[in-house]
């Protein structure tokens, strides 16, 4: 299989679909791989890297789209790069198409067989593919939150540890999964005074048990987001439902009511946010304010630490990517969990929550994914 692996054109998207370990892993499974001219340099990851690996530079990224047979990539495509896609070639990569319904109508009229990063399952029912990015942006919350709780940068003013004789800031983390974790382990390192809202309590008790008692840990309900979210200097949004839009926790009249110069950081926004005053922001623009209060909603946080997150992406893709080029649509049949990261294929949605969320508003039909796959082997 020709595997094309295009350059990143998100604002200030400097990841890339594959490091040069990834392709020579590729070319020795037989494939070959075309890599956009200069696509890692801003990583680290040169031209003669990628051919020392035995892929060949391409100038330009309409001819890996008209080339490949699978592109792989980071970010979900731009509007050109959807319009460059075809029926019968497969897209490898981070969609949220929830939230998204330009994209998911451009994927829709391109045929393209997409499989989403943040869909595939494993035999925990967690999401592998997705759980290194969220490792780091739920760690990346804290350092932004932290600065942005700066006053020359909006904020209180307040440290997050506070120093002897001073109270430390106050961390509210709303969801106790892979980003609430790392995000607690980091305001923890800082000294912060940290509280995690979730709806499970056997995850409150693994929380209980990792943190050592030195998280209070408190099952969420509408009047603890109001109580928790009023004393909060930092809120981190950390919540997820696979596939579809996040659920708006915070309203806005529990906006107006938090401290003047504490910051929210939605980690969530990526499938559209789980504050109802949040809107996609990038690196170049990170944040806004709203009722006094900082927003930093980047949509691509993993993205500002570029070169340790391709990495820790490529350790989680690589086996799955390989199996799809070994193998081609079949790999989904026989990998159930690969099969969950099928989001769209020949202009249908395949993926029941983001249908639930669009298919009516752009009439496109639901096939169910087994069906899908079966009906083209």
């Amino acid at each position: 299989m020709l595997i094309g692996v295009p350059k990143e054109i998100k604002n200030h998207e400097y990841r890339i679909g594959l490091t040069p370990a990834a392709v020579r892993e590729y070319v020795a499974n037989g494939h070959q791989v075309i890599v956009e001219n200069n696509g890692g340099a801003a990583i680290g990851f040169t031209n003669e890297d990628y051919q020392q690996a035995g892929a060949e530079i391409i100038d330009s990224a309409e001819e890996i789209f008209a080339r490949a047979d699978m592109i792989v990539k980071v970010k979900e495509p731009q509007p050109n790069e959807c319009k460059m896609l075809r029926e019968g070639q497969i897209l490898y990569t981070f969609l949220h198409l929830a939230p998204d319904p330009t994209q998911t109508k451009l994927l829709g009229e391109s045929g393209v067989t997409a499989i989403a990063y943040e869909t595939v399952t494993d035999n925990r029912n967690a999401l592998p593919l997705l759980a290194p990015m969220s490792e780091v942006a739920g760690r990346m919350s804290i350092q932004a939150g932290a600065h942005y709780l700066e006053k020359a940068h909006g904020g209180s003013g307040t440290l997050l540890g506070g120093v002897p004789g001073v109270a430390p800031g106050k961390v509210l983390i709303i969801g106790g999964g892979v980003v609430g974790t790392n995000a607690a382990k980091m305001a923890l390192g800082m000294g912060a005074e940290v509280t995690i809202l979730d709806r499970s309590l056997p995850r409150l008790r693994e929380l209980d048990d990792i943190f050592g008692g030195r998280v209070t840990t408190i099952f969420s309900t509408v009047d603890a987001i109001d109580k928790y979210s009023r004393e909060a200097d930092l809120v981190v949004g950390a919540v997820l439902i696979p596939g579809a839009a996040a659920p708006k926790l915070l309203t806005r009249e529990n906006i107006k009511n938090m401290k003047p110069g504490s910051v929210l950081v939605d980690v969530a926004i990526d499938q559209g946010g789980c504050f109802a005053t949040s809107k996609a922001t990038t690196h170049q623009d990170p944040v806004y304010v709203v009722d006094d209060v900082v927003h930093y909603c980047v949509a691509n946080m993993p993205g500002g630490v570029a070169r340790t997150s391709t990495i820790a992406l490529n350790n989680a893709t690589l086996p799955q990517g390989i199996a799809l080029a070994n193998k081609g649509l079949k790999a989904m049949l026989d990998d159930k969990h690969l099969l969950n990261g099928l989001n769209m294929h020949k202009g249908k949605i395949t993926y029941k929550a983001v249908h639930d969320d669009l298919g009516e508003e752009l009439g496109l039909d639901y096939q169910d994914p087994t069906d899908a796959i079966k009906a083209d082997l």
